[in-house]
């Protein structure tokens, strides 16, 4: 007979593998592709535009010329106030 402790962790390790099997493969793989015009102000991974040096350096909020990493094959379903994310630079009202 098992005991509590066994069920318990035999319980986790199931838990653990149902959660494992759930994710996507670009998810489990931490695959990211760069998404353009997502980024909150302030927020971006890079590339915010001329004048810009480089992360964090957005300045409004789903800048078209500034990109955040998501996970790959995400990018285009990310939906903003302006539309959806763009794996190219894209132009943004300011």
């Amino acid at each position: 007979m098992a005991s509590v402790a066994s069920k318990a962790i035999l319980a986790a390790a199931l838990a653990s593998a149902v959660s494992l099997i759930s994710q996507s493969p670009a998810s489990a793989g931490g695959e990211k592709e760069k998404c353009y015009g997502i980024a909150l102000k302030g927020q971006n991974d890079c590339k915010a535009g001329a004048g810009t040096t480089c992360a964090g350096t957005s300045t409004v909020d789903y800048q078209g010329n500034s990109w955040k990493l998501a996970p790959k094959g995400t990018c285009t379903t990310i939906q903003t106030p302006f539309g959806p994310g763009s794996l190219t630079p894209i132009t943004r009202p300011s």
